[in-house]
């Protein structure tokens, strides 16, 4: 069983790391791509194919981690869980990649309450 949770939480770290870049790398990488170019079309095309990386880990992730599928969690556990590592690889991604932005005390005050949530869901 804790292999099964290492596992669902490894996967969802990668599928995560896809889902930030297809949602916010057309930010950051726009000029880079030349992807202005493609209009708003292309832009979400190209962040459909990067998403499609994303389901490539998360569907797996579910299906590891499931209590239904022999895994360790609850639904509501796992949606918790992937809540939380959203949170996670999101401010990494936005501080080391963005670079100009900046975590405030509130930001961080915020993510600590999202992350009481997240735990307050694990009690029974």
């Amino acid at each position: 069983m804790l292999l099964r949770g290492i596992v669902t939480i490894l996967l969802l770290l990668i599928s995560n790391t896809f889902m930030t870049f297809a949602w916010y790398g057309h930010l950051r990488y726009s000029a880079q791509l030349e992807a202005q170019r493609f209009g708003m079309v292309g832009i979400v095309l190209i962040s459909w194919l990067i998403a499609l990386f994303e389901y490539m880990f998360m569907v797996p992730a579910n299906r590891v981690g499931y209590v239904g599928t022999g895994g360790p969690f609850t639904l509501f556990q796992l949606r918790a869980i992937q809540e939380a590592v959203s949170l996670v690889v999101f401010v990494v991604i936005a501080v080391a990649v963005f670079g100009t932005v900046r975590l405030g005390w509130n930001h961080v005050l915020g993510f600590i309450l999202l992350i009481g949530a997240v735990l307050l869901i694990f009690r029974s």
